[in-house]
């Protein structure tokens, strides 16, 4: 247990929960970019002589995708084993401690929906 006694080592926590948020929807995103850009690239060149193949830029994206769903995972339980660490004077009367752990579980989620989207399409 932490015996600092002082909110801001929740609100420092939480702000690492929200910047390892950041840093995922960013790697998804990209995995998103590179799985488009393929199938761009398709387009462009009018292969349409063979099926569509998307190949490496479907798993390079998909791979990034899963990565950032892993951040959003790993970041939830790093939070939470800290907010275990904390002392009930370092929790803010009436405050939410888990608006964050919410969003980044439903970021997941979307993640995992992305993916399998991208997949079977």
């Amino acid at each position: 247990m932490s015996s600092l006694n002082d909110p801001r080592v929740l609100f420092a926590a939480e702000r690492t929960l929200l910047a390892w948020n950041r840093t995922a929807v960013s790697l998804m995103g990209f995995g998103f970019l590179v799985e488009r850009f393929g199938l761009f690239i398709h387009v462009v060149l009018h292969s349409n002589a063979e099926p569509l193949h998307r190949g490496a830029s479907l798993v390079i994206g998909v791979i990034f995708i899963l990565i950032g769903v892993a951040m959003l995972l790993l970041s939830v339980r790093q939070y939470r084993s800290v907010l275990a660490s904390l002392g009930r004077e370092e929790i803010p009367a009436g405050y939410w401690l888990h608006s964050g752990v919410v969003i980044n579980l439903t970021l997941a989620i979307v993640g995992i929906l992305l993916s399998a989207y991208l997949v079977l399409l």
